[in-house]
């Protein structure tokens, strides 16, 4: 038998995630639920959702969270941690605000929540907190008992999360031709977001020039390649690039994109590219379209030699670090010593978010039950 772990105070891990439609006829109502107040009509939706109805209107996002549900449940068992995991998403079925009413109905009272985003950004973090907080709100008005809510702090350079990407693109490498392998790039591969949500990214301190988020991006990518020269012998070279950008073309988004950097390498007489998705925790639609449908055809028209590397999924080493996350926070809310697990010149980052980390877009008060100021 394992040893029993305590994660005191806490009595639930919540998983949240973005949700994603799983039929046709859901793409444009889940559409419509993540652009809700941005006036986009109707038709636009419809066109926007052919990505998914390529994939038969279904996103994988769903079915990869339910693996990472199974994935972090038997972790804890086997581990010896009593520690119940729900799941709810921000758009769509299982909705964010009914697994809350859910808890509540199961007596969970101090909940720690785990967000399918590794890094710090509005849209990647703050954003779910707002979520958090305005779910708790309804629930005060509905006269439920309010729950503690706590979210785990950014994971980007835990071992647990680094470790299945470096073997991703190892695994990657090794697929290419053996006469194109030396000498292919890398291309480390997030989502684009505008320039000025990424110059106002994490604490305050570090506002500026892609802000937190393309620093933490950065020494992912450094962590990742090291590890791979390390394991090779080969130093291959390796850059930063952005996917998935949206919205109006005036407005600044983080740049190269992964097409344009494909056509640049091959223009440059690169042999290949591996694309790393480091910044997805999973295979999700994005990924999907974005690099194995849109990004694929694009070095196949340039007859440049492309593999797509793995994101992390349901990896029992992610379920661990998800484990250690959870202890760590335990441990410091109930006033323990811990050494944090970090890698890279960052650190481990902030549990509690400091007012101007990752800024609304309008300022918003803080809900009873939130671990953040909204400011």
């Amino acid at each position: 038998m394992p040893d029993v772990l305590d994660a005191t105070p806490y009595d639930a891990l919540l998983l949240l995630s973005f949700g994603g439609p799983e039929g046709p006829d859901e793409v444009v109502p889940f559409l419509e639920n993540v652009t809700r107040g941005r006036g986009i009509p109707k038709e636009r939706l419809k066109e926007v959702g052919q990505h998914y109805f390529l994939f038969g209107g279904i996103s994988p996002i769903n079915d990869q969270n339910r693996a990472l549900l199974d994935a972090l449940r038997k972790d804890f068992a086997d581990h010896g941690l009593d520690l119940p995991v729900y799941w709810g998403n921000r758009n769509w079925a299982p909705y964010l605000t009914d697994t809350l009413r859910q808890m509540v109905a199961d007596g969970r009272r101090r909940i720690l929540v785990l967000a399918t985003s590794a890094y710090a950004s509005y849209s990647g973090c703050r954003q779910y907190r707002e979520n958090l907080a305005d779910s708790l709100a309804t629930l005060e008005d509905e006269g439920l008992e309010v729950q503690k809510v706590d979210k785990l702090r950014h994971y980007f350079n835990h071992p647990g999360f680094l470790e299945p990407m470096i073997d991703g693109v190892l695994e990657s490498l090794a697929d290419l031709p053996e006469d194109v392998r030396d000498g292919a790039h890398l291309a480390f591969s997030t989502h684009s977001i505008p320039t000025a949500a990424a110059d106002t990214s994490g604490p305050a301190e570090d506002h500026g020039d892609g802000g937190a988020y393309v620093e933490e991006h950065l020494d992912v990518a450094r962590l990742i390649a090291d590890a791979v020269r390390e394991r090779t012998g080969i130093d291959h070279p390796w850059q930063l690039v952005y996917q998935s950008r949206s919205g109006a073309p005036h407005i600044p988004w983080l740049e190269p994109d992964i097409c344009d950097h494909l056509e640049e390498r091959h223009k440059a007489g690169v042999p290949a590219v591996v694309m790393a998705p480091i910044g997805f925790v999973s295979d999700h639609m994005e990924v999907l379209y974005d690099l194995d449908t849109e990004a694929t055809a694009k070095a196949a028209e340039l007859g440049l030699p492309v593999r797509r590397s793995a994101t992390v999924g349901a990896d029992p080493r992610f379920a661990a670090a998800v484990r250690d996350l959870v202890l760590e926070r335990a441990a410091v809310e109930s006033g323990r010593q811990v050494t944090p697990c970090a890698l890279g010149a960052l650190g481990a980052g902030h549990n509690l978010c400091p007012v101007g980390c990752c800024p609304a877009r309008a300022p918003r008060p803080a809900a009873a039950g939130a671990d953040s100021p909204y400011a």
